[in-house]
């Protein structure tokens, strides 16, 4: 059966094309017509994790099913790379309405926001303080390339996240992130995710100051 794929951005400049007719094996899915471009355009390769795929006009899974006559578009980044809000916002504290006005859009249909807030208690011990220190830079990267791969798995999902650096007293706010999604489903599943990766991968440090003294978290005293 014969679709049409349409190229917008940098896709349609690496190919120097706004689109062309495609032919793929009958009830083929949208991932069988990914390897076909892939086979048939070198230049798309290099760019297939940043790409998402709209079919008549909607994001969809790679799974979603193609029929004769429909039009996918790849997709490029809209809210990623350097126009993400993903940043170390030093001693200042992240803002909720910076994170969730970044994931704003007319596709979306839920936002799902959560900010991490310093407790008085962890890991069994009294907290007073505590002092975040990061390796910037590196942090910011991560936080795109996490996004990055949460975005790919969840079509349509849009991402921001603030993190503080610096001295915190209990009730400071830490972290503020947000996930906008056309569906509320995806949405919740990408917000626990990002959080989730973000405290495994981030190069983020994390000091606590209590009556028993400070201690560097997953360091020991």
């Amino acid at each position: 059966m014969q679709i049409f794929v349409r190229y917008f951005a940098v896709v349609r400049e690496r190919l120097r094309s706004d689109g062309e007719p495609l032919d793929v094996p009958e009830s083929a899915d949208v991932a069988r017509a990914l390897d076909v471009l892939l086979e048939r355009h070198e230049a798309l390769r290099p760019m297939r994790k940043h790409l998402q795929v709209a079919v008549n006009q909607e994001l969809v899974p790679t799974s979603h099913r193609l029929r004769e006559g429909d039009e996918l578009a790849l997709v490029p980044p809209v809210a990623g790379g350097a126009d993400r809000l993903t940043r170390v916002v030093g001693e200042r504290a992240p803002s909720l309405d910076k994170v969730v006005a970044a994931v704003r859009g007319p596709e979306i249909g839920g936002i799902v926001a959560f900010i991490g807030l310093v407790r008085g208690r962890s890991q069994g011990r009294d907290v007073e303080t505590l002092d975040y220190e990061a390796y910037a830079q590196m942090a910011e990267k991560v936080f795109g390339t996490i996004c990055d791969e949460i975005e790919v798995r969840h079509p349509g999902v849009r991402l921001a996240i603030e993190h503080r650096t610096g001295h915190l007293v209990v009730g400071d706010i830490a972290v503020a992130l947000a996930a906008g999604a056309p569906h509320r489903a995806e949405a919740f599943a990408a917000a626990r995710e990002l959080i989730d990766e973000l405290k495994k991968r981030a190069p983020i440090w994390k000091k606590e100051t209590g009556p028993d003294g400070t201690e560097w978290v997953g360091m020991g005293p």
